[in-house]
């Protein structure tokens, strides 16, 4: 009697065992199922440029590459200030009507600030206006962006034209 009620015990738990395996099975199948369905991943777009300021004031941009690659840009990544002034450049995303798709203002890239410690160790900001230099670029590329332009920030409300539109073949 002892020896079939073992029996007994031993067949639930091979029953028990068994419908956790196959009920395990079965959620994976679903969750490869489900996973099928692909939606179309964020892009990042890497821009470099070069920048130079003539001694009559103009500005010229030389597109130098790009990179398009998957990816988001993180939370507390956005080093784009809200507020630009008079020298700052603005980059727009434009779709194939010209109409802006995302906005970023990017500090001139001709002032630098360097820190240093002076003869009697303390910091010391120093600003160093540039001729010409080079600026990278890193932003969310909007799904219908057919164009990145580059503006310079003027003092009036008018529109500037471009110093440089570069086209984005996705």
């Amino acid at each position: 009697m002892a020896n079939s009620k073992f029996n007994i015990i031993i067949r639930h738990l091979v029953f028990v065992v068994l419908a956790i395996i196959f009920s395990s099975c079965a959620s994976k199948q679903k969750t490869i199922a489900n996973s099928t369905t692909i939606e179309t991943s964020p892009k990042l777009i890497f821009l470099n440029y070069s920048i130079e300021k003539y001694s009559n004031g103009s500005k010229n941009i030389q597109f130098i590459n790009k990179i398009i690659a998957d990816g988001k840009l993180k939370k507390n990544s956005n080093k784009y200030i809200d507020e630009g002034v008079f020298g700052d450049l603005k980059c727009n995303q434009l779709d194939k009507n010209s109409n802006i798709l995302q906005s970023v203002i990017i500090k001139n890239p001709l002032i630098k600030f360097i820190e240093y410690v002076d003869e009697s160790k303390n910091f010391q900001t120093k600003k160093i206006k540039l001729e010409k230099t080079g600026f990278s670029l890193k932003l969310k590329l909007e799904s219908n962006t057919k164009y990145i332009t580059i503006s310079d920030i003027s003092q009036s409300e008018k529109p500037i034209k471009p110093l440089i539109k570069t086209k984005v073949n996705l």
